[in-house]
C-alpha cells in the first residue's frame, strides 16, 4: 500500500515516469510495477501506459487525488494525526506532512505542540537521546535513584516513553533485574546511549497490570480537606472534589503510600487537614513536629 500510494505520488509531481523508473526507485521488477498498475486502475485510479519513444506511465490531466481516494474530512484526520507525530518524529515526519498537504492542496493547521522541558527552562535533551534509543534499538545506560535514595547503574533496553500521574517514566527491559521495569525521569542521572543494539523482545507495550516496581505500592484512599486559598490546587489535579458551604473542599484521592505522598500532603502546608485514613494523619503529625523542632 506504501508503494501504490507513492507511485501516485510520483506521478501527480512528475506527470509521466517509466516503469523502469519505478522499478529502480522501489527496488522492484518491473513486473511487479505492471502489476501495481493494474491495481491503482481497478480501485479507480486513471493510470494510463504509452509505448514507444517518449511513452511511460501516467495519470489523467484532470485526476486530484482528495476526489478519487480521501473524503475531505479524512484529509484532515491524515494531516492533523501526522502534526501530532511530528512532535516526537520530526525528521521523518516532516516531508511526508510536506508532501500531503501539496497533494490535498491544504495548508496544515499548526494545531498541537508539546514541550517536555518545564518552566524553568529545562532543555529536552533526555527527551531527544531517549526517543533516539527507542527508534534505534540500543541500549541505554544511566544512574538511577531509588524512592529510598539508593543509586544503582542501569543498562536498559528502552521500550517507551511513559506518562502517568503528572510524571514521565521510561518503560524498558532491565538487563540486571531480566525483566521490564519502570524508571522516572526525575531519577535518571548520566544517561548515555551506547552501540548496544537489542532486537525488540516479545512484550507487550500496552500491559494489562502494573509493572514489578508498581506492584511495590500500597494504594491508599485519602480524604483530605483543603483551605479554600488552594483551590487552584485542587482543581488542576485529578480528583473527587465537594465543595463546602465555606470555600473549603473535601478532596478524596487514591494515592501510593510512599514518601512522594506524605511531601505532597505537607507541600500544602497549613492549608490541608487529612480525615482519613487515621495512620495517615498520625504520620503526618508526627513528621510536622520533627520539621518544627528544627525551627525552635
Amino acid at each position: 500500500m506504501n508503494r501504490l500510494f507513492e507511485i501516485v505520488y510520483v506521478l501527480l509531481s512528475k506527470g509521466r515516469v517509466t516503469a523502469k523508473e519505478l522499478s529502480e526507485r522501489f527496488e522492484v521488477s518491473q513486473r511487479t510495477i505492471y502489476r501495481d498498475i493494474d491495481a491503482l486502475s481497478i480501485v479507480g485510479i486513471p493510470v494510463y501506459t504509452e509505448k514507444g519513444k517518449g511513452g511511460g506511465i501516467s495519470l489523467l490531466p484532470e485526476f486530484i487525488l482528495n476526489q478519487a481516494l480521501l473524503t475531505e474530512q479524512e484529509q484532515e484526520e491524515i494531516i492533523s494525526a501526522l502534526q501530532a507525530l511530528e512532535v516526537v518524529k520530526p525528521k521523518e515526519t516532516t516531508q511526508a506532512l510536506t508532501k500531503l498537504s501539496a497533494v490535498f492542496n491544504r495548508k496544515a493547521v499548526n494545531w498541537i505542540d508539546v514541550d517536555f522541558s518545564d518552566w524553568s527552562g529545562g532543555d529536552n535533551e533526555l527527551f531527544r537521546k531517549l526517543k533516539t534509543s527507542i527508534f534505534d534499538k540500543t541500549v541505554v545506560v544511566f544512574d538511577y535513584y531509588s524512592t529510598k535514595g539508593v543509586k544503582t547503574n542501569r543498562n536498559v533496553e528502552p521500550m517507551q516513553l511513559f506518562f502517568k500521574h503528572r510524571a514521565w517514566y521510561l518503560k524498558g527491559f532491565c538487563l540486571s533485574q531480566q525483566d521490564i521495569r519502570l524508571f522516572k525521569l526525575s531519577r535518571m542521572e548520566n544517561l548515555m546511549i551506547t552501540e548496544q543494539c537489542f532486537i525488540e523482545r516479545d512484550f507487550p507495550i500496552v500491559l494489562s497490570e502494573p509493572l514489578q516496581n508498581e506492584k511495590d505500592y500500597k494504594y491508599i484512599n485519602l480524604k483530605l480537606k483543603i483551605a479554600s486559598e488552594m483551590a487552584y490546587r485542587v482543581y488542576d489535579e485529578p480528583q473527587n472534589i465537594q465543595k463546602l458551604p465555606d470555600g473549603n473542599f473535601i478532596s478524596t484521592v487514591v494515592f501510593p503510600e510512599n514518601e512522594w505522598v506524605y511531601g505532597y500532603v505537607m507541600s500544602f502546608g497549613e492549608y490541608i487537614e487529612v480525615l482519613e485514613p487515621v495512620h495517615i494523619r498520625k504520620l503526618i503529625q508526627e513528621r510536622l513536629k520533627k520539621a518544627l523542632k528544627k525551627y525552635i
